[in-house]
């Protein structure tokens, strides 16, 4: 009898084993906010989810996360709303390469930084002609803003700027080298790279106003971009709130993800916020109302409508 009971339970635990599903969440640069959100969002889905095994992986940002999920393989990715509409329509950086996409949840909006010192004499984007910048890594959205930043503000991104692609933690190390003179960079508040550069002794952070930049971006590519502020006590040593263009930052997956997966996972994030809180504070803004006013481009998975439903949501 005892023999039988131990196959019986030894069977149970190899088709449990079986059953297991390894998440791998797609999140950015170890600089950037991406990185401890896809964190502790893979630690409360492994938590919460029975057998469910979730992992971050690191990666350079919201391109190559469009490019994994377009593999079909089971992956989480964090992206900005603009580079998720191209990836969609097939174009930009996806060109002839669509992928098919769902959105689970609208996130927190992402700033776009322009970081320089007070040495280099940068005030305003104008001033970024004949400078060397970063336009941010190979792979991140903040290379695809960066261009239409610099383009709204009349610059050309070939000629005007010496050009870097560097992640934002490459880009700090870069300006405290004095090897570029400024950044851009797209992302939460506080980024834990630009925090760095603000408490480096000898070195007094300047964040450039591209608020102004909006309008003609929205222009050619759609009502994607947002103005907003930095407020100044974000990083020491700001001298005033910091006039910026926003974009919506959304969770996708690729459209092949069981409606049923889709649910489990925007449920446990809404019922255990506050573990991902304790892991980065711009969970804070994951609310019901934000997926109403922060829209994002790219279509909702059902097995999410299906938890907004629930909840007396109505995003039709």
């Amino acid at each position: 009898m005892k023999l039988s009971k131990l196959i019986v339970v030894l069977a149970t635990l190899c088709f449990s084993s079986a059953q297991a599903e390894n998440l791998s969440i797609a999140t950015g640069g170890t600089g950037g906010v991406y990185y401890p959100m896809g964190g502790g969002l893979a630690a409360v889905l492994s938590k919460y989810i029975p057998n469910m095994s979730a992992t971050a992986e690191v990666t350079g940002g919201s391109v190559d996360n469009l490019n994994l999920i377009g593999t079909g393989k089971p992956y989480v990715g964090f992206s900005m709303a603009d580079a998720a509409k191209d990836a969609q329509m097939g174009e930009g950086k996806f060109a002839n390469k669509k992928v098919d996409l769902r959105t689970l949840l609208v996130l927190y909006p992402n700033l776009m930084h322009v970081v320089t010192v007070e040495s280099t004499g940068i005030k305003t984007m104008k001033d970024l002609k004949g400078k060397r910048v970063s336009t941010g890594a190979p792979g991140s959205a903040t290379e695809i803003m960066a261009f239409r930043e610099l383009e709204a503000a009349g610059l050309d991104k070939d000629k005007d700027v010496k050009r870097e692609r560097l992640s934002v933690a490459e880009s700090v190390n870069a300006i405290k080298d004095r090897k570029i003179d400024a950044f851009f960079w797209v992302g939460g508040l506080p980024t834990a790279a630009v925090t760095d550069l603000a408490n480096s002794p000898g070195m007094k952070i300047v964040m450039i106003d591209n608020a102004d930049e909006v309008a003609a971006m929205n222009k050619k590519y759609g009502n994607l971009y947002f103005p907003t502020v930095i407020p100044k006590t974000i990083y020491s040593g700001m001298a005033k709130d910091n006039k910026v263009a926003a974009v919506a930052n959304i969770l996708v997956v690729n459209a092949n993800m069981s409606d049923a997966e889709a649910y489990q996972i925007v449920k446990t994030i809404f019922d255990h916020k506050l573990d991902l809180v304790r892991t980065h504070q711009e969970y804070i803004n994951v609310t019901l109302e934000n997926q109403k006013t922060k829209s994002t481009p790219v279509a909702y998975h059902p097995g999410a409508l299906k938890y907004f439903k629930e909840k007396k949501l109505n995003l039709n």
